[in-house]
């Protein structure tokens, strides 16, 4: 049979794989004259991702870049397309890069600080204590509204994908029974600021489709480490790919290994019709780290 994730190309598209081949050296093999049984169709997904003022997000930039080189139709939406809602209406999913809660919702914190970026980005004008001359039109932060809105999206089928500490919004504001095992750990506890990792896939799932059963992840300081956590709802999380027993530090500088041995890289989450993918590193890191371009691809052409 066929491993899973193989590619069936037919009809007009089989005049242009000769092309593709020269382009790329993917190779192509003659296909039985039908599919098989369990395949199903490759739709064109209506991708938006999200894009803050606030001084702006690189990661955001760094996947922005990625899907222009790739020629992946996509939308950049701001806080005020997100708080409007009906999100389901026009898209299928939705990306958030790496970036705190706070930036992104614009939420402050107890002490009336406005929640800086954290690794996702610098934040913008107002921040640390001074006042915002931003007009209101151009402050970022989409708030519980955009919160909501992004639930709801979700709930009624639509796919949720972010990347490492973006992770946060949802895990937290979606009740997801998923945590992060390193929030809240000190640099003495755990560290990995540019490393990368070894992990396991789990490639007869639709988002690892297409991956080897090792490989090697990068790590940056905000990525995160995740397990299920022990409610009635820790059948709807599927984990993807997770870290080796030992030995997990493949190049640079990890303390704390214990701490994510055999833990989930990334997971994806059932949520009412839709899903949660959480990545727990980003894997289109200044568009090089091109071993885990796939992740992204495939979550973006999800199985129906």
């Amino acid at each position: 049979g066929s491993p899973p994730g193989n590619l069936f190309v037919s009809g007009p598209g089989a005049a242009t794989v000769g092309g593709v081949a020269d382009r790329t050296g993917v190779d192509f093999v003659a296909a039985p004259a039908a599919a098989p049984q369990n395949s199903y169709e490759i739709r064109k997904p209506r991708i938006a991702m999200y894009q803050r003022y606030g001084g702006g997000n690189m990661d955001e930039g760094w996947t922005r870049l990625m899907f222009e080189q790739f020629d992946l139709p996509f939308t950049s939406i701001k806080d005020a397309e997100i708080k409007a809602g009906n999100l389901e209406a026009k898209y299928d999913v939705v990306v958030l890069p790496a970036d705190s809660m706070g930036a992104m919702t614009g939420e402050r914190s107890p002490e009336g600080r406005a929640e800086g970026p954290g690794q996702g980005g610098r934040g913008g004008g107002g921040r640390g204590g001074g006042p915002d001359n931003t007009p209101p039109e151009y402050r970022s932060g989409f708030g519980a509204e955009g919160v909501q809105a992004l639930d709801a999206f979700v709930q009624k089928g639509g796919t949720l994908l972010t990347f490492a500490q973006s992770g946060d919004l949802p895990i937290q504001r979606f009740g997801l029974p998923v945590r992060n095992i390193v929030a809240g750990l000190s640099s003495t506890e755990f560290w990995s600021p540019g490393s990368t990792l070894r992990v396991r896939f789990d490639n007869d799932h639709p988002i690892a489709y297409g991956m080897p059963a090792e490989g090697l992840p990068l790590f940056l300081a905000g990525g995160q480490f995740y397990e299920v956590t022990s409610t009635e709802r820790s059948q709807v999380v599927a984990i993807v790919w997770t870290f080796v027993d030992r030995d997990i530090l493949q190049s640079g500088w990890l303390l704390g290994e214990q701490v994510i041995a055999k833990k989930a890289a990334a997971v994806v989450v059932q949520h009412g019709d839709g899903r949660v993918v959480l990545i727990g590193f980003r894997p289109q890191h200044r568009d090089q780290t091109h071993g885990t371009f796939k992740l992204v691809f495939n979550t973006l052409l999800g199985a129906p």
